[in-house]
């Protein structure tokens, strides 16, 4: 299957490319570069790839392809809220122009890489399911939620979305983001030998390992029309529906030495929810969430230390917003977040 993976040098597109390639797919890349030198260890081998905003890309690089994979996006709560125009812009707006672009083209098969923030503030101790009602608190969510709603509209029998809801994802990536929970959470235990939580440490996430999610994907890629036509699926296992505490206790047992502060200083976030992921198990069982919140804390512990990593690597070019605005300094970027 040809298939266009958007946002091949990010976080999450740099493992999902190589798993793809393995399972016989032949995979193009379209990426605006903007994370690409965000590197930790060996450089990473790419797919070939097209260097385009997802804002501008025309519409002859949707043609020929059998599928899209589409991830991406500015990727996390805060980036978006600092730029919330951005934020609908890029996440909202574009997708869904690509998404018209990729049916128009004859694309059959578009993979969207939702998020299981639309959830919000779920309440109660019932798991959540797929039909539960979307309540996004930050402009990334919201987005998110938008795009689903318009990809349902464009579904018709010759073009298939589907909506893969991840979980917080967490693990080694060649290119490594330290701004989602467990990565960063590890990275100071690391560095500082103190795991240090600002929450109260009471919030419900759920968690989810980069690779379960590249092979959620893979499977999604290939399966029966009839069971993902426009379809929405969570990505992720219970075992990692975790509190914040948790997720801080099990980084001391991989970290030895490290020291557990739960400061309460931000109170309780508001984004507190566990996931049901039984709908993806029946599904498509090849997509079963196998890695523990335990497997990537040492995982990532071990390529740290392998690797260097560096305090100020660690707090400027694997957090998104500090790589973004170094960026802008040095003027490769400008205010819209287009390289220039």
């Amino acid at each position: 299957m040809r298939v266009l993976l958007t946002g091949h040098q990010g976080y999450l597109g740099t493992v999902m490319a190589p798993v793809l390639s393995a399972a016989g797919h032949e995979v193009t890349g379209l990426d605006s570069g903007l994370f690409a030198d965000c590197v930790l260890g060996p450089p990473p081998t790419d797919p070939p790839g097209l260097a385009a905003d997802l804002r501008d890309v025309p519409a002859e690089a949707l043609r020929g392809f059998d599928a899209v994979i589409h991830l991406a996006a500015l990727s996390n709560d805060p980036l978006g809220s600092l730029a919330p125009e951005l934020t609908y812009d890029i996440n909202h707006h574009a997708s869904v122009r690509l998404a018209r672009l990729a049916r128009d083209a004859g694309v059959r098969r578009f993979l969207y890489a939702s998020t299981c923030s639309v959830y919000g503030a779920s309440g109660g101790d019932e798991l959540v399911t797929e039909d539960a009602p979307l309540r996004p608190l930050t402009p990334y969510a919201e987005s998110k939620v938008r795009v689903e709603d318009e990809l349902v509209k464009l579904a018709d029998a010759d073009f298939t979305p589907v909506f893969l809801r991840n979980a917080t994802a967490f693990g080694f990536s060649p290119r490594l983001r330290a701004d989602i929970v467990l990565n960063n959470l590890v990275g100071h235990a690391h560095l500082a030998g103190e795991i240090k939580v600002l929450s109260d440490g009471t919030p419900w996430r759920p968690l989810v390992h980069v690779l379960d999610i590249a092979e959620a994907f893979a499977a999604a890629l290939t399966a029966p029309r009839e069971v993902v036509h426009a379809r929405a699926f969570n990505v992720g296992g219970e075992q990692n529906n975790v509190t914040v505490a948790e997720i801080a206790a099990t980084v001391a047992e991989a970290v030895p030495g490290a020291s557990v502060t739960i400061t309460g200083e931000t109170g309780a976030d508001p984004r507190s929810y566990r996931v049901d992921f039984s709908r993806l198990r029946a599904a498509l069982p090849a997509a079963e969430a196998r890695r523990t919140v335990k497997d990537g804390a040492i995982e990532l512990i071990d390529a740290y230390r392998r690797h260097g990593l560096t305090r100020e690597a660690f707090e400027r070019r694997f957090t998104r917003l500090a790589r973004l605005a170094d960026r802008q300094a040095e003027g490769t970027v400008n205010a819209e977040l287009r390289p220039s």
